[in-house]
């Protein structure tokens, strides 16, 4: 009898591809998260300018991300996948042969980098497109948990691979510079396995064509963005995504894990592994969180689980000591991320085949706008000692309004299976 569950014992060929990607990456954005503010810091860079860069660098992922989703469904969802993994490679080169600021602002914006251990660039949309069309609806967030599973566990292993090799490094002789700038050479490599994994899908995971006439011709702007029936649902959901994201950008992985070396002096290797556990206890909160979906909706279950572990946000900085602190911060990672493939689930589930890329990637693009503009004040935050707990009460508040305008705007907006 297969190990396999059922919801993965018919995923075709391009869904295994999808999720071998998936995993490289999340991988790979795993230990960069670890060492990205680390290494920046090393350099010579202040804590504002790391801030500065955070921000730009979710700024152009933006941009990439907008450009490349919105078009995918008309120019081939494969073409812009291997062209998000080349900016990867990109991004992944310069900065680990450079220490220049300005040319690590202008990789950080045009190529693709994750500062926070989360997906960025045009993957995730375009991914989720396929996948969609690949399974049916009742399948559809059992396959998205085990896609946000396969995601959480690589970035799990990521966070210990890239703290304990840096440390390892360390300890044998090297500098500090010298450890964070391997990592950021692997990174550029699986850049470059994307861009072989994608070039290997078939037409199967291609947009189909809706011949089907609109309900009303879109006006001009829906249709630069590929959309039409949709439109005003998806802008609908990319305000109250971009408000979920814009808290969560003050305290993304990489500034968390900065915050933990600041308060408590926690090195490398134990912060890989504080992160490694944390976004292990996510993989599970996935799965758990398809079936609870099945019992009480997709939108239920993306508030009644993301309400605790915001408040939990909040108690991580107000702990007296670091084993509390990293306490109550596997608690809140133990259910932060059920929201995860119900958002994803639902939103692939209320909108047109043909606009699936278009809505996932405006969505996505929303939360990237929104994670944007945090990082930039979490770095004047971090350059006052006084001030070092604030990102973690203004992430958490945010979210608690997020939670609350979620449930009262899209409760009565029901996908298919429910």
């Amino acid at each position: 009898m297969s190990l396999l569950p059922q919801v993965l014992r018919s995923l075709p060929h391009d869904g295994w591809l999808l999720f071998i990607a998936r995993s490289a990456r999340m991988f790979a954005y795993g230990f960069l998260a670890v060492v990205l503010a680390l290494y920046l810091d090393r350099i010579g860079i202040s804590a504002k300018g790391i801030g500065l860069l955070l921000t730009l660098t979710l700024v152009g992922d933006t941009a990439i991300s907008l450009w490349l989703t919105t078009v995918a469904d008309r120019f081939g969802r494969k073409k812009m996948l291997v062209v998000g993994a080349g900016l990867m490679l990109l991004a992944g080169g310069v900065f680990a042969a450079t220490t220049n600021y300005p040319l690590l602002v202008l990789a950080a914006t045009v190529g693709v980098i994750s500062p926070s251990g989360n997906e960025v660039g045009p993957f995730l949309p375009i991914e989720q497109a396929s996948l969609t069309q690949l399974v049916g609806n009742k399948e559809r967030t059992g396959v998205f948990a085990w896609y946000s599973l396969a995601g959480s566990v690589a970035s799990a292993v990521g966070a210990i691979f890239g703290g304990g090799l840096a440390q390892g490094l360390i300890n044998a002789g090297w500098s500090p510079v010298a450890s964070y700038r391997l990592l950021l050479v692997v990174y550029a490599g699986v850049g470059a396995l994307l861009w072989v994994l994608f070039r290997r899908l078939t037409p199967a995971a291609e947009s189909p064509r809706d011949e089907s006439a609109p309900a009303a011709a879109p006006s001009f702007l829906a249709a630069r963005l590929g959309l039409h029936r949709s439109f005003h649902l998806v802008l609908k959901m990319s305000g109250l995504f971009a408000l979920d994201a814009f808290g969560g950008g003050f305290i993304p992985q990489s500034i968390m894990a900065y915050w933990f070396y600041l308060r408590f002096g926690v090195e490398p290797g134990l912060l890989g592994s504080i992160f490694f556990v944390a976004n292990l206890l996510a993989a599970v909160s996935a799965l758990a969180a398809a079936r609870v979906a099945a019992r009480i909706g997709l939108i239920r279950t993306m508030v009644f689980t993301h309400l605790p572990s915001n408040i939990l946000l909040i108690l991580v900085p107000l702990m007296p000591n670091l084993p509390l602190a990293i306490a109550v911060l596997l608690l809140r990672f133990s259910i932060s991320q059920m929201d995860v493939p119900t958002r994803q689930s639902y939103t692939m589930a209320v909108v047109s085949p043909d606009e699936l890329s278009a809505a996932a990637g405006i969505t996505g693009v929303a939360r990237t706008t929104g994670a944007a503009i945090s990082p930039i004040f979490t770095g004047i935050f971090l350059a006052n000692a006084a001030l070092w707990n604030v990102p973690f009460f203004l992430a958490g508040g945010l979210k608690i309004i997020y939670d609350l305008s979620l449930y009262r705007s899209l409760q009565a907006v029901k996908p298919p299976e429910e």
